[in-house]
């Protein structure tokens, strides 16, 4: 059997729409987490190993996990947290200032928004956590967030080119849900 990666977002966070919230942390919405952890703990194998960020709207949704599932075990990984935006964290995106956001679009690769993190950072340490070594044959779950599943997904697909605005498409999961890989 061939280990897979369980990439799966938060439950909704309780932020209004239109706001940066990156690295913000933020609880999820209560009743969405108790869903996404019911449908989770029971597609879930036995034997996982299941990280999650430290961020408050993953803590949430690890620990109802765990709840229903009191066989796993759950793990913080600063790794797996969202980028970090810096002052633009809070902020709605329509009145960040439109230079900055040109600035990010021509670099996205190492430009750090709002003097955050770059890209490049975030990829890196998304690329470390998934070079960590495990057993070959054990499911890893990673309850995160979009950011992250888009890192693994480029980290995958363009093998360490650096990332453009234009190329930088992946999807990821709905909040609550999960891609498989």
């Amino acid at each position: 059997m061939t280990a897979r990666l369980w990439l799966v977002r938060h439950a909704l966070p309780l932020v209004a729409p239109g706001i940066c919230y990156g690295r913000l942390d933020v609880d999820a919405d209560a009743q969405a987490t108790q869903q996404a952890a019911q449908q989770l703990a029971q597609a879930l194998p036995g034997g996982v190993l299941l990280r999650h960020s430290p961020l408050r709207r993953c803590v949430q949704l690890a620990d109802a996990v765990r709840a229903l599932r009191p066989d796993l075990c759950s793990q913080a990984d600063a790794r797996l947290q969202e980028m970090d935006f810096g002052a633009w964290e809070g902020q709605p995106w329509d009145a960040l200032p439109r230079a900055e956001l040109d600035a990010w679009a021509a670099d996205l690769h190492g430009y750090a928004p709002g003097g955050g993190e770059a890209l490049a950072a975030m990829l890196a340490r998304v690329r470390s956590a998934l070079e960590e070594p495990g057993p070959a044959d054990t499911d890893r779950v990673w309850i995160s967030h979009a950011g992250v599943a888009r890192c693994v997904h480029w980290l995958r697909t363009e093998r360490g080119k650096p990332a453009t605005a234009a190329a930088w498409t992946q999807a990821a999961p709905a909040p609550g849900q999960w891609f498989i890989s």
